[in-house]
């Protein structure tokens, strides 16, 4: 039995596998529309989400499985004072597969440890958001037609930002990736990544303040919000938040070819009429995370070589 807390929980060999597998999801949906029938999955979002928790949802839908789960931590027995370990060892006896969304670092990893079924890390904390990530790989992947060579540009908030982190240590393991970190001082990405992805393995970076002098030299922009929910003073989230923006003027500076990600939800950082521009993909974006979470699915059950109606 397998999990997947950290994105390097999954080789690169076997990355590239599942995202081959969620490409052809893509293609012929049908082709995979029964087979998880029988399976369920439990979600257990401790923290309030959209996106996230609706693509794990219509994933399992989508494979002729089930969901069952909660919402909120207010609607679980987290309230009465349960430890994450004893709640996923009951839902061990529910479902066959758990996504997990916690506020607390190191959550699922602790639930991974008495787990019964597969566990998948949903986002914990500003720590790491794997799923994200291979959704995010996903779309550079369709958009650019490789995850090598890139120069890969991250804007917003790069110390808070899960998102970040998560795909930073996972295009850190392909050929000729170089960042542009762009950020205010105070929303660096934390020295970890710096010091124990970057540097030891000699991967080209830069840590700037300026989007408009970095955007001609970008394959892809990552945008982030400045997220009011991982501050503490709320004087410091008013003063941050409106650091970025980006705008048509600002699009009008980079590549003919860039493609702009966002994990979402977005506040102003993205400017409505950004939607319309042929290079903003980040609602395909959100379309890629439902195949990839299909195809993990599957691979996390074993079922990654089933195609045919039934085949449960």
């Amino acid at each position: 039995m397998r999990h997947l807390i950290d994105p390097l929980d999954f080789s690169v060999e076997e990355i590239d596998g599942l995202l081959a597998l969620a490409a052809d999801i893509a293609q012929d949906r049908q082709k995979y529309a029964e087979v998880c029938h029988g399976k369920k999955l439990a979600t257990l979002f401790y923290e309030p989400s959209t996106r996230t928790r609706l693509s794990f949802e219509a994933a399992m839908l989508n494979l002729g499985g089930s969901v069952l789960g909660f919402a909120t931590a207010d609607s679980s027995s987290a309230t009465k004072g349960e430890s994450v370990a004893d709640t996923i060892r009951v839902i061990s006896c529910y479902a066959d597969i758990c996504a997990m969304r916690h506020p607390k670092e190191g959550a699922p990893l602790r639930a991974a440890r008495y787990s019964g079924i597969p566990v998948i890390n949903a986002g914990d904390g500003g720590h790491q958001h794997p799923t994200q990530t291979l959704t995010d790989l996903m779309t550079i992947r369709r958009r650019k037609g490789r995850l090598s060579d890139l120069t890969i540009g991250l804007c917003g908030d790069l110390k808070f930002g899960r998102t970040v982190h998560s795909l930073i240590k996972s295009l850190a393991r392909y050929e000729g990736i170089r960042f542009v970190l762009i950020s205010p001082e105070e929303l660096r990405v934390p020295d970890y990544v710096i010091h124990e992805i970057l540097t030891p393995k000699g991967i080209p970076y830069e840590e700037v303040t300026s989007l408009e002098e970095s955007m001609p030299k970008l394959d892809i922009l990552y945008m982030t919000r400045v997220q009011k929910e991982r501050f503490f003073n709320e004087e410091d989230y008013i003063r941050l938040k409106d650091t970025y923006i980006l705008t048509p003027e600002k699009m009008k500076l980079g590549k003919p070819d860039m493609a702009v990600l966002h994990p979402l939800p977005r506040v102003n950082e993205i400017t409505l009429e950004v939607d319309d521009d042929p290079r903003a993909a980040y609602f395909e974006q959100a379309q890629n995370g439902v195949y990839v979470r299909m195809a993990l699915m599957m691979t996390l059950l074993g079922l990654a070589g089933e195609k045919e109606a039934g085949s449960c």
